[in-house]
């Protein structure tokens, strides 16, 4: 019985060992992964911090973007206007710590294409899937849910893009929303409509970041209705 007992135990703990020097390798594995991927992203921001055009945001909103994914653990993630994908690079970095992915829009085919040898460049583009569409036939058409929404497309659109995706967002999502301040409100290409709609939800809590044209609505869904 003894004996049985001891051969047991040792087996018993051989197993354990194994186990738990594969979950440490597996966490030294994916540590190694994080972290090469990191500096993968910063190497290529870095590397084109000057080149941005085609109404890309700046780095100071790409970080904001970053910081609130993380911050609330998003990972349902949608963008309206990819342009040749700045922001949509930091939403997926930062997708890519939370385990999550975005879907993000674009017209321009030219734009578009530019997009992906960007994404591929920076090493994300597992966590983006890009679509060449039109946003105002696709976006109603789109399922959900989301968690986090970054809208930067055709102002004048604004009202329409919010309207269509709100119900698809989760309580507790954020929607965000470019070249809106808190100053100016926006009040410019049709965005002052779309302001005085965001601002008439009750069950929307939203603060500015920012000031003039290059600012930002940060909007949380604190319920349905």
């Amino acid at each position: 019985m003894k004996k049985t007992f001891k051969l047991g135990f040792l087996v018993f703990s051989l197993c354990f060992c194994l186990c738990l020097q594969l979950v440490v390798y597996g966490f030294a594995a994916e540590t190694a992964e994080n972290q090469s991927l990191d500096d993968r992203v910063r190497s290529f921001l870095d590397s084109h911090r000057y080149n941005w055009r085609d109404m890309n945001i700046s780095e100071a909103d790409g970080k904001v973007l970053y910081d609130i994914i993380i911050k609330n653990k998003y990972k349902k993630a949608l963008e309206i206007g990819t342009s040749t994908g700045h922001s949509a690079i930091w939403i997926a970095w930062a997708l890519s710590k939370t385990g999550g992915k975005l879907i993000t829009i674009e017209i321009n085919e030219g734009r578009y294409k530019q997009a992906l040898a960007n994404f591929e460049e920076a090493g994300l583009s597992a966590y983006i899937d890009a679509r060449l569409a039109d946003a105002h036939e696709l976006v109603p058409k789109l399922k959900g849910p989301f968690d986090f929404v970054f809208c930067d497309a055709d102002k004048g659109w604004y009202k329409n893009y919010l309207i269509a995706v709100l119900p698809k967002l989760e309580v507790g999502g954020c929607y965000t929303a470019h070249n809106v301040s808190g100053r100016r409100r926006g009040r410019g290409w049709g965005i002052g409509e779309f302001v005085d709609y965001l601002e008439s939800l009750p069950h929307m809590e939203t603060t500015y970041e920012g000031s003039g044209w290059s600012g930002m609505s940060i909007s949380y869904k604190k319920s349905e209705k």
